[in-house]
């Protein structure tokens, strides 16, 4: 896969600021939230979705939980229907995606991996969750095994 470019980072530090705007303030409410985490965007990879086009697909961490997600590599003028389902197609596997909007032009789509990060120490131990996490969706699944 190609490199990813300094608009595709730009892109992906909007996506986890516009995550803090839209959720952080529900998120201390909640009795799992990480007060050691922020939401950033990781491990994000070019990927060319045969029916949407080039996409970036990555880890978001939120204090929260870690979402796959997927995203335009370009921004775009008009976010999609919230309600509208996508499969996203993975060496691993087949995972389905909801969009979510987060206000703005900003949305993703996205599955939610894991729901509870309150035992993540420190934004490092996040990272390499995010890591773990997108090589295994990035790596082939067993013969015969039904996806994610």
């Amino acid at each position: 896969m190609h490199a990813l470019t300094p608009e595709h980072y730009t892109r992906l530090r909007r996506l986890a600021e516009a995550w803090t705007r839209a959720h952080l303030r529900d998120a201390k409410a909640s009795a799992r939230f990480n007060p050691r985490l922020a939401a950033d965007a990781l491990c994000f990879q070019r990927y060319d979705d045969p029916l949407l086009g080039e996409k970036l697909v990555g880890a978001l961490v939120t204090p929260v939980s870690l979402w796959l997600v997927i995203v335009p590599a370009a921004e775009t003028s008009e976010p999609p229907e919230a309600d509208i389902r996508h499969w996203l197609t993975m060496p691993s596997g087949d995972y389905p995606l909801e969009t979510v909007l987060l206000g703005g032009t900003q949305w993703c789509r996205r599955l939610v991996l894991l729901d509870d990060l309150s035992d993540v120490a420190s934004r490092q131990a996040a990272s390499r969750l995010a890591q773990q996490l997108m090589e295994r969706v990035m790596a082939p699944g067993e013969e015969g095994e039904g996806g994610a």
